[in-house]
């Protein structure tokens, strides 16, 4: 088959083990990011099988109506920014390999990095090491061991989050749902009496929520701005979760000491000049809590076997599989 592969901005996955899958297609791996819908489906002209990189191209009405020839999309976990009725209509089979192995521990590890780097200003000593001024420049560290770690959202990631700041001497309490709050409360977690009290409540704060139309900006503006002046906000989950513009409002108005943020709106921000990537109390990487060697190679391993299996006519983890019956009734 041909195969296209999108979005691979490190253009990594092809030295990886798991790419040798893919040794009987043809492959194509697309290395930017296509700048519209239109330009995205001239790219995939000729392509049978199309390979999403998480969410970084966003199947529309408009783009999966412009597919010509394209059997098969396929990607790994979530999926809501797939139209997968519009691929429907358009006759291509979706398939999305759900992940039931565990959380990604990579994008664990990176939180709790943050977490340290941002309360021990590490970005600002290493600069000052550079620059010659020996502990002169940078501002004075906190310690992680006694400050309060509140999870916002207590699934699979926040789980592990929590079991590390534990490790390092840490107060966990978590917020969320009813479900996620009895959750952490049977696993020994502090859950305080209201949302006001967890956010006012916590050094720092981490976010661990999946992006839903429901979640999509629940964390306000007077909820960040409860927070202490010198507190750490975390987010390694999606930069959707917060309303717009209120981080921004938050940090002006001194209410957060610091951001430490891996997911920004309109990825990829390549503007040295945004708002928020140049703001000089953000801590900014560029979303790659997911990017790391093994947890790619783990990934796109499962996501190159749902196109042998479709390949060799046994497609699993159909999303639509009412396609796949139209085609072989």
């Amino acid at each position: 088959m041909k195969v296209h592969v999108l979005d691979d901005w490190y253009d990594c996955l092809r030295g990886l083990p798991s790419f040798a899958s893919l040794n009987d297609h043809e492959v194509t791996v697309w290395t930017d990011r296509a700048p519209d819908a239109a330009t995205q489906a001239a790219r995939l002209k000729g392509a049978e099988a199309v390979v999403l990189f998480r969410d970084r191209t966003a199947i529309t009405p408009e783009l999966a109506g412009a597919l010509e020839g394209v059997k098969l999309i396929a990607m790994r976990g979530q999926h809501t920014h797939v139209d997968a009725e519009a691929l429907s209509r358009a006759g291509v089979l979706f398939c999305s390999k759900m992940s039931k192995d565990g959380p990604s521990t990579s994008t664990a590890e990176l939180t709790f990095g943050l977490i340290i780097a941002a309360l021990r200003h590490l970005p600002e000593q290493i600069a000052s090491a550079r620059a010659g001024a020996w502990q002169g420049d940078a501002p004075l560290g906190r310690n992680v061991a006694g400050k309060t770690l509140g999870l916002y959202g207590y699934g699979g990631i926040a789980t592990v989050v929590a079991g590390f700041g534990r490790a390092f001497g840490m107060r966990v309490q978590a917020w969320g749902s009813e479900h996620s709050r009895a959750r952490a409360d049977a696993d020994g977690l502090s859950v305080p009496e209201s949302r006001e009290a967890f956010f006012a409540g916590s050094d720092v704060v981490s976010i661990h929520k999946r992006l839903l139309p429901e979640t999509r900006g629940e964390i306000t503006a007077s909820d960040l701005m409860a927070m202490q002046p010198n507190a750490v906000l975390v987010n390694t989950s999606r930069a959707g979760l917060i309303a717009p513009g209120a981080l921004l409002a938050a940090l002006e108005a001194g209410r957060i000491g610091r951001a430490a943020l891996d997911v920004f709106p309109g990825e990829p921000v390549t503007d040295p000049a945004d708002p928020l990537l140049s703001h000089p109390r953000v801590m900014p990487t560029p979303h790659v809590g997911f990017v790391t060697a093994e947890e790619l190679d783990k990934q796109f391993g499962e996501i190159y076997a749902l196109i042998n299996a479709y390949a060799a006519g046994a497609p699993v983890e159909m999303i639509n599989p009412e396609v796949w019956a139209a085609d072989h009734s």
